[in-house]
């Protein structure tokens, strides 16, 4: 960095775990890929990439998709009706954002959710 003082990364870290999710919803590794996509252009984040991975018919899929302001991962348990996500953006990003569309396209019966913050802590070289 440039100038001044040096900051450590800032943002919000978001945990949502959907209870209650159709297992239909959790099967496709293209269909949730497309889900945490669109997720990230509506929190305003921008992808880098990603991977994908279904653990054969009927079970879940493990995905993670990267971000120029961190990362959005999605665990599958369709025998459960559940799906673990966790959403990390820096910046002005708004991982809430993604959160909302990804229970949008889950549409879970229920969904708890934890949050943390990651601080900006000035830091002298």
């Amino acid at each position: 960095m440039s100038g001044g003082a040096a900051h450590l990364p800032k943002g919000l870290h978001l945990l949502a775990d959907f209870h209650g999710v159709d297992a239909e919803r959790l099967l496709d590794p293209l269909a949730i890929e497309t889900v945490l996509r669109e997720a990230a252009r509506a929190a305003g984040a921008t992808p880098v990439g990603g991977h994908f991975h279904p653990f054969g018919p009927g079970q879940g899929v493990t995905g993670v998709l990267l971000l120029q302001e961190s990362h959005i991962s999605i665990h599958t348990w369709p025998e459960h009706g559940f799906a673990a996500v966790d959403v990390f953006m820096c910046g002005a990003a708004r991982p809430e954002r993604a959160v909302a569309v990804i229970k949008a396209a889950l549409q879970p019966a229920s969904v708890t959710r934890q949050e943390a913050l990651r601080h900006t802590i000035p830091h002298n070289s």
